[in-house]
C-alpha cells in the first residue's frame, strides 16, 4: 500500500509503531521494521549510550528503516541528535515540536522529520519550519494527549499543510486506516496496539489488565503530571488523584530519587526537564517533580509489571483489543482488513451510483468511469 508516508521514509505499509517509553525497544522496533512498518525507538528513557546500543542493536537485526523518538526539551537532545546522525537513522520522531534550528540540522544530514502535534496551529508551525511530516494526534490517544478528537482534528491539519499527515488517537485495525486515507492522511501511527503484541516486552499481566479493560476503565488525568494523560485507572491513579499536596511532594521526590538513579541524570538536569515541562503552564512543584520522572511511573508496569505503582499510558482503543498477535501478524491482519474495506467501499459506490444513459444496467466503474 503505497502512500506519501511510505515514499518518503522507505517502508513498504503506511503504518507507524510510536515511540513509547519503556516499550519501544529493539525487539519491538525490530520486529515492525521486519514487518513494513515503521518502527521507532523510545529514547527518552534511555541514557545517551543505551540509545547508541538500541540503535545499533536495531540496524544489526535490520537492513530496513526505523526512526528515533526524542524529546526537543531535554537538556542533552542535540547529543542525541548527533547519536541519530552518526548512526545513520532513517528518521527523527519528536513528542514536543523540535525547533527551526534541530529540523534544519537532521535535514542537512539527510534525516526525516516527523514531530507529533495534538493541535493545527502546531502543525502549520513545524510545516513551515521544515518538517517533512507530521504525526496528528487527536484526544483518543494514550499519553499525553489533547482534547479534540481524531475525526475533528485530522482533516482540519490535512487541509492546513502540505506535508504528509499521519493520523493517531483511535487507531487499530485496517477499517481505521482506510478511513484515515479518506481523511486525506498517508497513513497511521498506533500505541497501544502494538504495546498489545506478543514482540512487545511489556509483562503478560500487564498486557492481561490491558486486554480486560472496558472504555470505562480508560481515564484522562492530570493528577500525574499537571498536563492531560490518557491511561487506564489504576490503584496508582487514584492515589495520586487523591492525594493532597505534601504527600504528592513525598511521592514525588521519592520516585523522582529512583529514576535519577537509572537514567544517570543529574538532580540540577531532572528539575530543568520538569521546568521545560512546567513552562507556560500553571503546574505545582510536585507536578514538576512528577513531570520530570515520569518515566519512573511507567517503568513500574511497563518493565517491573507493578500496576499497583505505576501508571499505564492507553489509549481508548484498549477497550476494542482482545488478543496478542505477533507484529507480523498484526501488520498482514490490518492490510487484509484494508483491502477488504476498500473492496467494500468500491462495492457500495457501484451499487449506488446511477446507470449509464445508454445502458441501464450497467454500473460505473470505482473509478468514476461514466
Amino acid at each position: 500500500m503505497r502512500t506519501a508516508l511510505t515514499d518518503l521514509v522507505g517502508v513498504r505499509h503506511p503504518i507507524v509503531q510510536t515511540g513509547m517509553g519503556w516499550v519501544a525497544g529493539p525487539r519491538l522496533v525490530t520486529a515492525t521494521a521486519r514487518a513494513g512498518a515503521l518502527g521507532i525507538l523510545a529514547s527518552a528513557t534511555m541514557t545517551t549510550d543505551q540509545l547508541r546500543s538500541a540503535v545499533r542493536e536495531v540496524k544489526s537485526r535490520t537492513d530496513a528503516p526505523f526512526g528515533v523518538n526524542l524529546r526537543a526539551d531535554a537538556g542533552d537532545a542535540r547529543e542525541r541528535v548527533r547519536i541519530i546522525v552518526e548512526e545513520g537513522v532513517r528518521v527523527a520522531s519528536f513528542a514536543l515540536a523540535p525547533s527551526k534550528e534541530l529540523i534544519a540540522e537532521l535535514k542537512d544530514a539527510g534525516v526525516v522529520v516527523v514531530p507529533s502535534v495534538g493541535a493545527r496551529r502546531h502543525a502549520e508551525k513545524v510545516a513551515a519550519w521544515g518538517a517533512d511530516a507530521v504525526i496528528v494526534q487527536g484526544g483518543e490517544g494514550g499519553g499525553h494527549t489533547g482534547e479534540v478528537a481524531t475525526t475533528v482534528l485530522l482533516p482540519q491539519v490535512v487541509d492546513a499543510v502540505d506535508i504528509p499527515v499521519v493520523a493517531a488517537g483511535g487507531f487499530h485495525d485496517g477499517r481505521g486506516l482506510v478511513a484515515a486515507l479518506a481523511y486525506g492522511a498517508a497513513g497511521v501511527a498506533m500505541g497501544t496496539r502494538f504495546l498489545l503484541t506478543s514482540d512487545s516486552t511489556v509483562p503478560d499481566a500487564v498486557k492481561a489488565r490491558y486486554l480486560a479493560a472496558t472504555a470505562n476503565d480508560i481515564t484522562l488525568t492530570r493528577a500525574v503530571d499537571g498536563l492531560p494523560h490518557r491511561m487506564l485507572r489504576t490503584e496508582m491513579v487514584a492515589e495520586l488523584e487523591g492525594a493532597g499536596r505534601l504527600r504528592s511532594v513525598y511521592r514525588a521526590l521519592r520516585r523522582a530519587s529512583g529514576f535519577r538513579r537509572i537514567s544517570g541524570l543529574s538532580w540540577p538536569g531532572m528539575v530543568r526537564d520538569g521546568l521545560a515541562m512546567r513552562h507556560g503552564k500553571d503546574l505545582s512543584w510536585s507536578q514538576v517533580l512528577l513531570a520530570a520522572n515520569t518515566p519512573m511511573l511507567l517503568r513500574a508496569s511497563m518493565v517491573d509489571g507493578r500496576t499497583d505503582l505505576g501508571i499505564m499510558a492507553s489509549g481508548q482503543v484498549a477497550a476494542l483489543i482482545e488478543d496478542l498477535p505477533s507484529v507480523a501478524e498484526l501488520v498482514a491482519r490490518i492490510l487484509a482488513e484494508a483491502e477488504a474495506a476498500r473492496a467494500l467501499l468500491g462495492d457500495l459506490a457501484r451499487s449506488s451510483s446511477p446507470p449509464r444513459p445508454n445502458d441501464r444496467t450497467a454500473t460505473p466503474s470505482l473509478s468514476g468511469d461514466r
